[in-house]
């Protein structure tokens, strides 16, 4: 058997050529968009834009499928080209090294996109993104909050404004509402943000008045899988 036909097996053949033929954009090449594009690459998808301008760290082994200590110090999105190429050497992988922002969401070509991943944790991008897609009318899939959350049973798929206890999801909520946006799916969790107090001076710095939270893979890869399988569902329903 090829390296899809178990896919081509359950989703049908006409099912599998549209994921092949599908050309997805996925911002935030983290421990939740790193596994988002594992799964499109093996769901068959072979035209994946990655955006992303971090480089991997030690800090990140714990939960991004990246991140060894191989990849430390190298580029996120020249990392995940390389391992998707791997996966199939068949796969289109555009690279972008941006962190996005309002003033430079226009420089992104999003021609011939065909659904957009936000897999970023900054709001101002989030917003950004989504503004930029709603736009363009280019569907789009944005992860909520993952870190300092265990339980992968807690997470949901659901408009951002049927979110309950997710702390980032009501910040976006209410941001949205000024742009305009009155609707967007997103994956996230019920589950309250939990840090060990012995533990909160091991917070690790990520600029001015932001720290990481504390993670492990659980919740991170499981959302990143499901943000792969919605878009995989939306492309291929009637």
């Amino acid at each position: 058997m090829g390296k899809f036909d178990r896919v081509k097996l359950l989703i049908g053949s006409n099912n599998a050529q549209k994921i092949k033929d599908l050309s997805v954009m996925v911002f935030g090449i983290g421990g939740v968009g790193g596994f988002t594009v594992e799964a499109l690459v093996r769901s068959g998808v072979e035209n994946i834009t990655v955006i992303d301008s971090d480089v991997v760290s030690e800090t990140n082994i714990n939960r991004q499928i990246i991140a060894t200590t191989k990849t430390v110090g190298k580029s996120k999105v020249e990392v995940i080209k390389e391992r998707a190429l791997e996966i199939n050497e068949n796969v289109n992988v555009k690279t972008i090294n941006a962190f996005v922002l309002p003033e430079n969401i226009t420089q992104i070509d999003f021609s011939g996109v065909e659904y957009i991943v936000d897999a970023v944790d900054t709001v101002s991008a989030k917003l950004a993104i989504i503004k930029k897609a709603k736009e363009l009318s280019i569907p789009v899939i944005s992860c909520m909050g993952t870190g300092g959350k265990l339980d992968v049973t807690s997470l949901r798929v659901g408009d951002v404004f049927e979110t309950k206890g997710c702390p980032l999801a009501r910040v976006m909520r209410r941001e949205l509402k000024k742009l305009g946006v009155t609707a967007l799916k997103t994956v996230y969790s019920t589950e309250q943000v939990s840090i060990s107090e012995q533990d909160k001076d091991l917070l690790e710095q990520k600029g001015k008045d932001r720290t990481a939270p504390p993670s492990m893979i659980f919740v991170p890869a499981t959302a990143g899988l499901m943000l792969a399988e919605q878009v995989i569902l939306d492309s291929i329903k009637d």
